[in-house]
């Protein structure tokens, strides 16, 4: 379990970005965040709260869908970056693992790591190293390398996103909810090949997800969106204890374990944003 994470440097800058779709839905209302290098940060919050949006803005992906930064401003190292296009941003070492474990269905399974190197200037022999590092940390992708991609399993196919991501030689990846639609054993599985990856290859990471339980056991700091604003934010040992994430998100109270049915949103909105 990871609580203290390097400081020294600030690679992503999110300041106080306003988001809106369709030129009319306000989804960030201000969201500000840094993310540190060689540390791994934590958007928390329920469905609908801005954490995949907030990700969009930094990759430059809201256009697709009619999305767009109308104010603020999202640096990388110093630079404004969010009026680059992604594969800028990509050649940058900043690249997004969408939610959904999007794959090339018809492609192998190595067929489609070796796309993650489509954007690099490097050597066949540098390709295959990283190749190996990849299957280092995803033994089971080496055993289905030759498995056409849309017959693995879910859990194979998140490895699969995250292992072609590696394949860019990364310095930042953005995580869209790892842990969507995966058994808990695999979940935890993930989070240590996250933190693995993280120590060893010196990748930060700025991922977005729902189990705020695991999430906080994995990163170094959290902030956690609600109706697209950052309505708290910490260390995540601190974030861990703190009675309001017990009691709304990891569904703990000072009485013991309670349901979610029984918390009241607007105690929680009224309590934090007031």
């Amino acid at each position: 379990m990871l609580d203290a994470a390097p400081q020294d440097e600030t690679l992503l800058e999110v300041n106080n970005i306003e988001v809106i779709y369709n030129h009319v839905i306000l989804v960030l209302k201000g969201v500000s965040l840094s993310v540190p290098k060689g540390g791994i940060t934590a958007l928390l919050g329920g469905n609908g709260a801005g954490k995949t949006t907030t990700l969009k803005a930094v990759s430059n992906l809201l256009h697709s869908e009619r999305g767009e930064v109308t104010k603020g401003q999202i640096t990388y190292r110093g630079d404004r970056i969010q009026d680059l296009d992604p594969a800028a941003l990509v050649k940058r070492g900043v690249i997004q693992v969408m939610e959904g474990r999007h794959c090339f269905e018809h492609l192998t399974v190595e067929e489609n790591l070796m796309t993650g190197a489509y954007t690099r200037s490097a050597s066949g022999a540098e390709i295959q190293q990283d190749l190996e590092m990849v299957y280092t940390y995803f033994p089971r992708l080496k055993e289905r390398r030759k498995s056409q991609a849309g017959y693995t399993s879910g859990g194979e196919q998140q490895m699969l996103a995250l292992g072609r991501a590696l394949m860019s030689r990364p310095e930042t990846i953005l995580l869209d909810e790892p842990s969507m639609g995966l058994a808990p054993q695999l979940v935890e599985q993930i989070f240590e090949i996250v933190k693995s990856v993280n120590e060893n290859e010196g990748v930060t990471f700025l991922l977005a997800e729902q189990n705020t339980n695991v999430a906080l056991r994995f990163a170094h700091y959290g902030y956690i969106l609600e109706s697209g604003r950052v309505v708290m934010d910490g260390p995540a040992a601190e974030l861990r204890e703190n009675p309001d994430v017990k009691e709304f998100y990891l569904g703990m109270s000072d009485e013991g374990r309670k349901s979610f049915r029984d918390v009241r949103s607007y105690r929680r909105r009224k309590r934090w944003l007031s």
